[in-house]
């Protein structure tokens, strides 16, 4: 009898396959003529409402479809409902992070050639999220000034691998005492290539930069 240990690099092997549905979700997404943007940030950084002032801004132009990641309840998708788009909630229960097969199954029933748009809102943490890949256009990290100074330092990986910095409640830098400055040289540090964007999702300031950056 012959005894065989094998041992399998398990991490490897989910990332691999997390790479191989990520690309069968781009395929579709192209098939379709959607464009998809994958929206990362930690809880209370501000994702929702930035969504929902994307949609304010689109839904003129575009026809609107957003996934809400969480790990229970169906409260950010309801609030971008309210906006009239059109929404699929995914409870992940203790996962960490939304992966490309989740994605994959929740689209299973949905016509995507009635929308332009895919914004997916990742579930709420800057570190799960940064390995798994959607198959979506751009990857949009958001931080906040309420945050503290260390975001960025602190989740370098994370930064690197976004196609685009959102660098999100400007509004309120004054009433904290914050210099945003000090996010922008951090993310410069980390990828002097990667787009910045200081806006206000709850005034509006900045937004219309970011959309240009989009490229629609």
């Amino acid at each position: 009898m012959t005894e065989r240990t094998v041992t399998i690099d398990i991490q490897k092997d989910l990332f691999g396959a997390n790479e191989e549905a990520a690309a069968q979700n781009a395929e579709l997404f192209s098939q379709n003529d959607i464009q998809a943007f994958d929206i990362m940030g930690s809880v209370g950084t501000g994702k929702t409402q930035l969504i929902e002032s994307l949609c304010e801004k689109l839904k003129g132009r575009y026809k609107i479809l957003m996934v809400a990641g969480d790990l229970a309840t169906t409260i950010d998708a309801d609030r971008v409902a309210a906006h009239g788009v059109d929404t699929v909630q995914i409870n992940t229960g203790t996962a960490c992070h939304l992966d490309a097969r989740m994605l994959r199954v929740a689209l299973t029933d949905i016509n995507l050639t009635e929308y332009d748009l895919l914004f997916i809102e990742n579930v709420g943490n800057l570190i799960c999220p940064a390995g798994y890949s959607l198959g979506v256009k751009k990857k949009i990290v958001v931080v906040s000034v309420t945050e503290g100074p260390y975001m960025v330092r602190k989740h370098p990986l994370t930064i690197k691998r976004a196609d685009m910095i959102v660098i999100n409640k400007i509004d309120l830098a004054e009433a904290i005492g914050f210099d945003v400055d000090i996010l922008v040289k951090d993310v410069r540090e980390v990828d002097t290539s990667i787009p910045v964007f200081t806006i206000s999702s709850k005034t509006g300031e900045g937004l219309d930069d970011m959309i240009s950056a989009l490229e629609l």
